[in-house]
């Protein structure tokens, strides 16, 4: 039957399970949306193309499933870019398709004409153009696999306008099954070998696709006495708790993991490499003997010593696993049993002591009163730290945060998390910088009766930036101060149930009456902006030594070390 490419394009994501596309439309795919007229794909219109691609790549992560997110050319494509960036740091599969101008306006400079390949060619998997309407099935199908094979990132076609309404008698293509590699026996017995011999091994886990192998692992680790530590923002692939949960790497850690990272004496990295943020800017656990469980085979994201590398999947190792009392060896439980103490007392909530809103303790009170699997998206920002700290998870999937540091996810990934489980509570962390880079997602939440909940910690500044000008240029604030609206008032206008939260006692409640609204909610925190996280110069001494932020051992450490990251 003949059909046009634009259509054969969704018959094909139809084929592949696609279940939303995330989009802000463009005459450039017309075509692609008449397509989805009819389709059983949900078309969520969303309102800036950040926002589309963040909840595309909230669909990734979630789902395993490429999240999908269309856009149109030169503007649209450039604000597309935050989430390819995102997808390709994070490991995270997409596919951003991208229209363009019909072919034969191609350089003449034409409106909102760009170079494709140009823009995106170092941040993505692969860049196509589909030129021949024919290929249009196959070209999906080759995105789709690619985006998940090896180490999982983005993948963008270009769609000429002029291509999308050309028919042709092609048809969908079945999608195609991905062989996945097996550790070699050889490779596992050596392994085992290590661990057994090893005094004190450390497990370390990130990145993507885990479904419930993290829960497996976990199991295997505590009666192999292996601890079990996170890479940063991967801390939902071990159930917090598991007897071998250590805590988690990267801005923020304690700096009592940080130490043990060196006094390792086997590493084991799974899904992740060894990173400048896991590591402290490459200076943690570099002497130390390494197992490199990471499917690409450059091993690119890692850095430092290899002894023993498995180009496998974390699904194929966790399969594959030798037996516990063989990996165990004659250790005993005490070094899993020290970490894991070390992060029940970090993890612990307590009071700051600030003016405003306490944080410590409303995070402890969120911790308490929200469901055990709930789902926490996160920007950038010195606000999430008290989320990161402070908040469990129970399984992979419950937490969406950009690896990359961008700003601006927290709103559409809890928009996309509460459309793809409406039935579980999510709730976006943001600080007030972070909200409004894409707040204005919130109406598409509204539009779908999505509830998620959202916490906007506003202390008026650019908090991790004026950190960094606190310690290096002291009493000459400059570039990082905000004025802010009232956002509870705001929320309201959609519909919403909102309140402005300026004391510490306030809290509870209000988070009362969120939660049993039903609706779309947002409490917004007023702190004070002389407020940072415990550890730093203005906090209570006695949760300097377990904060990790820099402030005793490392200079600008586990907080400070990267700008771009955390604002």
């Amino acid at each position: 039957m003949s059909q046009s490419a634009g259509h054969l394009i969704v018959r094909q994501l139809e084929a592949h399970g696609v279940r939303r596309v995330y989009s802000v439309p463009g005459e450039s795919f017309l075509d692609v949306l008449d397509g989805l007229h009819d389709s059983p794909v949900s078309t969520v219109v969303c309102r800036q193309e950040g926002g589309a691609g963040f909840m595309a790549l909230a669909e990734g992560r979630k789902t395993g499933i490429p999240g999908i997110a269309m856009v149109t050319r030169g503007p649209g494509a450039a604000n597309a870019m935050i989430a390819v960036h995102t997808a390709w740091q994070d490991a995270t599969p997409l596919v951003l398709f991208v229209g363009l101008i019909p072919v034969a306006d191609r350089g003449r400079d034409s409106f909102q004409e760009f170079s494709l390949e140009g823009w995106f060619s170092t941040t993505a998997k692969r860049v196509a153009v589909l030129d021949d309407e024919h290929r249009a099935a196959e070209t999906v199908a080759e995105a789709l696999q690619l985006a998940v094979s090896g180490r999982p990132g983005p993948v963008v076609i270009g769609l000429p306008e002029d291509v999308l309404v050309r028919m042709t008698d092609a048809d969908v293509v079945p999608p195609r099954s991905l062989a996945a590699a097996v550790p070699p026996p050889a490779a596992m017995e050596e392994l085992a070998s290590r661990l057994a011999a090893a005094a004190r091994p450390l497990v370390v886990v990130g990145g993507d696709g885990w479904g419930d192998d993290g829960g497996k692992l976990a199991s295997w680790a505590a009666e192999a006495q292996v601890p079990v530590a996170a890479d940063w923002r991967a801390y939902d692939v071990v159930p917090h708790g598991s007897p071998a949960w250590a805590g988690w790497l990267g801005y923020g850690r304690a700096d009592t993991l940080a130490a043990r990272l060196d006094e390792a004496d086997l590493l084991v990295f799974v899904g992740c490499g060894r990173t400048d943020v896991l590591s402290d800017g490459y200076t943690k656990g570099f002497n130390t003997p390494t197992v490199l469980v990471l499917p690409d085979p450059d091993a690119a994201t890692h850095s430092g010593r290899i002894n023993l590398h498995l180009a496998v999947s974390p699904s194929s190792f966790v399969a594959a696993l030798p037996a516990a009392a063989e990996a165990r060896g004659s250790r005993g439980s005490g070094w899993m049993e020290a970490l894991a103490e070390d992060q029940r007392r970090y993890a612990t909530p307590r009071p700051d002591n600030s003016p405003g809103v306490d944080l410590g303790v409303a995070f402890g009170v969120l911790e308490e009163r929200l469901p055990a699997d709930k789902v926490v998206t996160y920007g950038a920002g010195n606000a999430t730290l008290w989320g990161h700290r402070y908040l469990t998870h129970h399984g992979f999937g419950s937490l969406i945060g950009p690896r990359n540091g961008a700003m601006g996810l927290a709103v559409p990934a809890a928009v996309a998390a509460s459309l793809i489980e409406p039935d579980r509570q999510v709730v976006a962390v943001c600080g007030d910088g972070d909200f409004l880079m894409n707040a204005q997602e919130l109406a598409v939440a509204a539009a779908h009766g999505a509830a998620p909940l959202v916490i906007v910690v506003d202390n008026g500044i650019y908090g991790t930036i004026v950190l960094h000008q606190r310690n290096h240029y002291p009493d000459r604030p400059s570039g990082t101060s905000m004025v802010n609206p009232d956002f509870a008032d705001w929320i309201r206008s959609f519909g919403g149930h909102g309140e402005r939260v300026e004391k510490t006692e306030e809290f509870g409640p209000a988070l009362e009456r969120a939660l049993s609204s039903g609706k779309l909610a947002l409490l917004h925190l007023v702190t004070d902006p002389e407020t940072m996280p415990p550890g730093t110069a203005n906090a209570p001494e006695e949760l300097a030594e377990v904060a990790g932020f820099g402030a005793a051992d490392a200079g600008d450490g586990g907080l400070a070390a990267a700008d771009e990251v955390s604002r």
